[in-house]
């Protein structure tokens, strides 16, 4: 079973969008999925920065910014 991780933070109006479609896919797929602040902790605050959201599929970096579906369905079957 794939997980994917949403890098993400509180103030952020894309990161609920990409909560949103990423608790569908993986839904539908049955994967997990999970959330991750990165204003909580200074090494992910700078490492991740302004490009959130940012996904991770078992824990690698598979994109940021916005969910490309088709991308991230093929990459959880």
């Amino acid at each position: 079973m794939h997980h994917v991780t949403i890098m993400s933070r509180a103030t952020c109006h894309a990161c609920d969008v990409a909560k949103e479609e990423v608790a569908r896919i993986c839904d539908s797929v049955g994967a997990t999925w999970s959330v991750e602040d990165v204003d909580t902790d200074p090494e992910l605050r700078a490492e991740y920065g302004d490009r959130v959201p940012v996904f991770l599929v078992d824990g690698r970096e598979h994109g940021y910014w916005k969910v490309e579906e088709e991308r991230l369905r093929a990459a959880l079957v």
